[in-house]
């Protein structure tokens, strides 16, 4: 009985071992499996070992490490439009301007990154930086990289996001079945789950943490296509007191810029108020706006692009229409009179002894909301977001007196103009402001071949409405009065809030300017911008 017993002890002890063993061995292969699964981290590169370098895809496609923070699962994206279509103006993402190309199923200016489990979309650089010009309504529209979004239009996005989000829809489960019908997938059992009980509740946490932080947005006049704040999600990302802030200080709505040429601009006093000097830093700051922080930001993508954005390759296109020569060369002359020294020789030709340097507001007098919005403090912060990585750390962000005069390369793609975009096309911006349009429609990529700019003057055209722009009140004195239009209090140059505070269409305007030339001299002098 005793050798029996000892025996059965032995077989026991042995299956037990075997039994860990295998417990064991399942445990270290489930985590094996988590760890693939859950724990990799590779976006969707143009370049590279595996693919031929494309920066031109990288810069519409690639990553700036932004979505490691703040990416969605692609199911998410798809299925918001479906799930929340009432909130949008139109059908789909394109609807708020954002552009799909045929081969891609999701639009430029976003990012794809295998993470946290799922494949997740962010927002990059181009969603600011690409957009299209067609020659008539009914042309399909030609997309240019490293021209200003004239279409998309952020700031409704950041509300459609917000809405969406705080309605009753936005549930696990009609989200995942909203996900599986924009894909026209079937998620599995474990994918389901992760949906359901972390990613979604995950992402509405974030929203209105978002909507909180972006309350700058609720203080300023709806920028529509085109424009947004752009240090206003800097301050929100560093967590400012936004309510606390001086209202002179709360509005810093502009245009996109191009983004052309980026190597001849090196030493250049940079952004709209030439707040920094560095290229690299200004793609740091940008990639920073997209939610690339120091510790998520991809290094290696940023310098891959930013490689491109300094070459000769990243070139704005040429005018497509004909130029009458002779108009054109009495027009260079008249150029290089007027507006050379400020902004270069030619669209390729950047010298001049003030390009690229601030023009004090006192002597410029255009909008000054942007100027005031970017402080002395924002600056020492922007210098310290860098401060545990000493070799890329911030050192040239300071605060201006005024904007910056910058080369007008690819002219015809900028408009409208001024660092707010408040003038819509160049021939308004040669006549005095107060005979500049008090009221113009933005979001119509149709080029104004005589006036060079887009076509501004129709609320639609083709089936598409267009964001009404209005650069001051235009109701009678009484009713401007009583809405405190700061068109009437900018004398001290300061930034008074209101309705239309941010949208003026004053400055750049005088003898020094050109707005006092004959008609045919100003005609003269847009021909010879198409050249650009």
């Amino acid at each position: 009985m005793s050798r029996l017993r000892t025996a059965g002890r032995r077989v026991w002890t042995v299956w037990s071992w075997a039994a860990g063993a295998l417990l064991l061995g399942a445990i270290a292969l489930g985590g094996l499996f988590a760890w693939d699964y859950y724990g990799r981290d590779e976006p969707q590169a143009f370049f590279g070992r595996d693919v031929p370098d494309d920066p031109v895809m990288q810069f519409k496609y690639g990553s700036t490490g932004g979505d490691r923070l703040i990416g969605m699962p692609v199911g998410l994206f798809k299925a918001l439009p479906l799930l929340c279509r009432d909130y949008l103006p139109g059908e789909g993402w394109e609807s708020l301007g954002f552009i799909y190309e045929a081969g891609m199923d999701r639009p430029i200016g976003t990012s794809l990154r295998r993470s946290l489990g799922f494949d997740r979309i962010g927002l990059n650089c181009a969603t600011c930086h690409v957009g299209t010009w067609r020659a008539r309504p009914e042309d399909a529209p030609n997309v240019v990289v490293g021209m200003p979004s004239n279409r998309v239009d952020l700031g409704g996005f950041a509300r459609f996001l917000t809405q969406c989000a705080l309605d009753e829809r936005f549930n696990p489960w009609q989200v995942v079945q909203a996900a599986e019908t924009a894909t026209g997938e079937r998620y599995g059992l474990l994918d389901r789950l992760m949906l359901q009980y972390l990613a979604v509740p995950a992402m509405k946490e974030f929203i209105v943490l978002a909507r909180h932080r972006f309350r700058f947005l609720d203080h300023e006049p709806e920028p529509g296509p085109g424009r947004f704040d752009t240090f206003g999600p800097a301050k929100a990302l560093l967590n400012w007191p936004l309510d606390r802030l001086p209202p002179r200080e709360r509005i810093g709505i502009v245009d996109f810029p191009s983004l052309w040429l980026q190597g001849p601009r090196e030493g250049m006093q940079l952004h709209w108020d030439g707040n920094n000097i560095s290229v690299d830093e200004r793609n740091r700051s940008a990639a920073f706006g997209s939610g690339a922080v120091p510790t998520t930001i991809d290094r290696e993508a940023i310098a891959f692009t930013a490689a491109w954005l300094r070459s000769d390759a990243n070139a704005p296109p040429p005018w497509p229409f004909e130029i009458d020569r002779d108009r054109a060369a009495r027009g260079q002359a008249l150029y290089a009179r007027h507006c050379a020294a400020c902004h270069g020789a030619s669209g390729r030709d950047f010298s001049g002894p003030l390009v690229g340097k601030v023009e004090p507001i006192a002597r410029i007098r255009t909008d000054p909301c942007r100027l005031d919005n970017y402080t002395e403090a924002l600056s020492a912060e922007q210098n310290n977001l860098y401060a545990g990585f000493p070799a890329e750390r911030f050192r040239h962000f300071r605060k201006t007196d005024g904007y910056a005069n910058q080369p007008l390369d690819g002219i015809w793609l900028r408009a409208p103009y001024l660092h707010n975009g408040s003038v819509p096309t160049v021939r308004d911006l040669l006549e005095p402001a107060e005979l500049r349009p008090a009221v113009f429609y933005r979001g119509n990529d149709v080029i104004d071949t005589a006036r060079l700019g887009f076509v501004a003057d129709a609320p639609a055209t083709d089936g598409r409405a267009f964001f009404r722009f209005e650069t001051r009140c235009t109701g009678d004195a009484a009713a401007c009065a009583a809405a405190a239009n700061p068109e009437n209090r900018h004398d001290d140059n300061v930034c008074v809030p209101g309705p239309w505070a941010g949208n003026s269409n004053r400055g750049h305007d005088g003898a020094a300017y050109g707005t006092d030339l004959p008609a045919a001299d100003k005609d003269a002098i847009v021909e010879f911008l198409k050249t650009f």
